[in-house]
């Protein structure tokens, strides 16, 4: 019998209906599978700041390391400028930046600095020297000078270090640590330099 003269008898429709629902059933398998390989892949986001000349990618928990050295430096030329006129404004930009583990004790920290600014009548300026980030601690570091002067005192010009760490959650950079000191950077080498030293040092 001829595959046409099947197709015409009961037995043919029958078996070309159940060829047809396995044909259906397995592209909607393959359909649903393209659909959640499409819902998990992680998509990166391509941007160009004014900040840098190249461009960096973004994904919804991950960045590179040009981008988070560009809101380190932002950060910190953020702190590292305040005045009687504008500390306010300051703790308004950062606080939505704070994880939650940092959040309380960094802005009473600011609020401790802001009423000894306005006290005191102190303008800070920070001209910043280095940016450098450790992948092996996630940290940026900032460093350079920072200028301190009073209404009738001369600069006093000190060096100084911003460390952060900066994650990404939902493609936005979140702040999860901050340091300053008036030193280098505490990198992962130097850290290891300084305990040697340490050693040598006791008896």
């Amino acid at each position: 019998m001829r595959w046409s003269d099947f197709l015409q008898t009961w037995d043919g429709h029958e078996t070309e209906n159940r060829f047809s629902r396995v044909v259906i059933i397995g592209l909607l398998v393959v359909c649903v599978i393209t659909s959640l390989a499409a819902w998990r892949t992680e998509r990166s986001i391509i941007l160009v700041p004014p900040t840098l000349t190249q461009e960096v990618e973004v994904t919804r928990s991950q960045a590179s390391s040009e981008f988070k050295e560009s809101w380190g430096l932002f950060l910190a030329e953020l702190l590292g400028n305040t005045t009687p006129a504008n500390a306010d404004f300051l703790k308004t930009a950062v606080e939505p930046l704070l994880a939650p583990d940092i959040y309380r004790s960094v802005l009473d920290a600011m609020s401790d600095q802001i009423k000894a600014i306005k006290m005191d009548r102190v303008a800070i300026s920070f001209t910043p020297r280095h940016v450098d980030y450790e992948a092996e601690t996630n940290k940026v570091f900032v460093s350079g000078e920072l200028k301190s002067q009073g209404p009738s005192s001369k600069p006093d010009v000190k060096p100084r270090t911003y460390e952060f760490i900066i994650a990404i959650k939902n493609y936005r950079p979140r702040l999860e640590y901050i340091d300053v000191y008036p030193d280098s950077p505490r990198t992962l080498d130097r850290l290891k330099a300084m305990q040697g030293q340490t050693r040598e040092a006791r008896p």
